[in-house]
């Protein structure tokens, strides 16, 4: 779902295959929005953005879109506005689906008014993988840390790497599904907010206590920066 797309975010120096670019074009091609639109403008805002290899589901953005609801104050259902979702969803890409909208207060912001964000990463549990040890790993995730050490330093752009999880678990899929006879299991990760690749930072680190080649107790030594004041050399866990 979403494998065409070079993530959620437009990025501009020729990068046009984005999930936000094909809602931009949508949005101006529907007149939903004027041909010249400026997004800041617009008041656009968006609940977060993924990278290429991330598929989002129920992701969240906020702007002032053409309504049918006239100037002059009356009374008004929103029954009778405008269907922006069939309208939205015969101009974009089949990959890409507006499942629903909602009018918004005023001072509304998708990143900033969201409560939480959840991500799964999903992987085959091979026969080497230990479910128990990475559960207590997990769990010593949970709480308000600073993950400079769980993430891709960006220093120009973040200026505090403290961040709230407010779960970690070890599951498996719902569905039952696997990869070459390995069951699928996957991280579920629950935070108010997230670094730049910290969900695939923070399960190559569980895969590393899974595989036993770290203790579960090496998350408390990575989210101590006291001790470990520089982030260690490894590997992401893969797209």
């Amino acid at each position: 779902l979403g494998w065409p797309f070079h993530g959620f975010a437009a990025q501009g120096g020729g990068v046009e295959e984005t999930v936000e670019a094909a809602l931009f074009a949508a949005l101006r091609r529907t007149r939903l929005v004027p041909e010249s639109a400026n997004w800041s403008e617009m008041g656009y805002s968006r609940c977060g953005r993924t990278d290429k290899g991330v598929s989002a589901l129920g992701n969240v953005v906020a702007l002032r879109l053409r309504s049918a609801r006239p100037p002059a104050a009356e009374p008004w259902d929103d029954a009778r506005e405008m269907d922006y979702v069939a309208v939205l969803n015969r101009a974009l890409p089949p990959e890409v689906r507006v499942l629903g909208w909602a009018p918004a207060p005023e001072g509304f912001s998708a990143r900033f008014s969201c409560a939480w964000r959840h991500y799964r990463y999903f992987f085959p549990l091979h026969a080497g993988l230990d479910v128990e040890r990475m559960r207590g790993a997990a769990a010593r995730m949970v709480g308000h840390h600073d993950f400079r050490n769980f993430c891709k330093m960006d220093v120009a752009q973040v200026h505090s790497f403290e961040r709230r999880m407010l779960s970690v678990e070890v599951a498996r899929d719902d569905a039952g599904g696997s990869v070459c006879g390995d069951p699928l299991y996957y991280f579920s990760i629950r935070g108010t907010a997230f670094l730049w690749h910290q969900v695939r930072c923070m399960a190559a680190v569980l895969l590393m206590v899974g595989e036993g080649k770290e203790e579960p107790s090496v998350v408390d030594e990575l989210l101590d920066v006291g001790r470990t004041p520089r982030k260690p050399t490894y590997q992401m866990a893969p797209e």
